[in-house]
């Protein structure tokens, strides 16, 4: 079962951040190894925003699209997925986003495991490699979007 964590001291503002990460629909314009995206539901409930969403995700011939539920805790400024149905297992990831001097600490955590015992040992070999290429992505699309409209 692939685990990582990545933390990250991004030039922008929180709220830019969480948008960001929580415009799902976004991802396959900037996110490597990421070729659809689709938000199937969408709510606001008071101190969270909830979504159903699916990302079409894989590298070369291997290709697969997992449903995720997506929870946004305002109060927490913390993202928390987990799968709903697809080739995984399971998945479990979280982001943290604390805001210092207009800089913000962004905190990634991702547990997950593919059903097929192949593929998930093929994807054991290259995951941090992965998740690193990820961070770098939304990093650059973070400070590319939001950086420059702060000057």
């Amino acid at each position: 079962m692939p685990k990582a964590s990545i933390k990250r001291l991004i030039d922008c503002e929180k709220n830019d951040l969480i948008e960001l990460v929580l415009d799902i629909e976004k991802y396959p314009e900037f996110i490597p190894f990421c070729y659809a995206a689709k938000i199937h539901e969408k709510k606001d409930v008071g101190n969270s925003i909830k979504i159903i969403a699916d990302l079409t995700i894989g590298k070369g011939p291997f290709k697969d699209t997992y449903k995720s539920d997506v929870l946004y805790n305002k109060i927490e400024s913390s993202i928390y997925v987990k799968n709903i149905d697809g080739p995984l297992n399971h998945l479990l990831n979280k982001w943290s986003f604390i805001e210092q001097n207009k800089q913000t600490e962004v905190s990634f955590d991702i547990d997950f495991e593919i059903k097929n015992k192949f593929l998930n040992t093929l994807m054991s070999a290259s995951f941090q490699y992965g998740i690193e290429k990820i961070a770098n992505a939304f990093q650059k699309r973070a400070e590319n979007l939001f950086s420059n409209s702060k000057n």
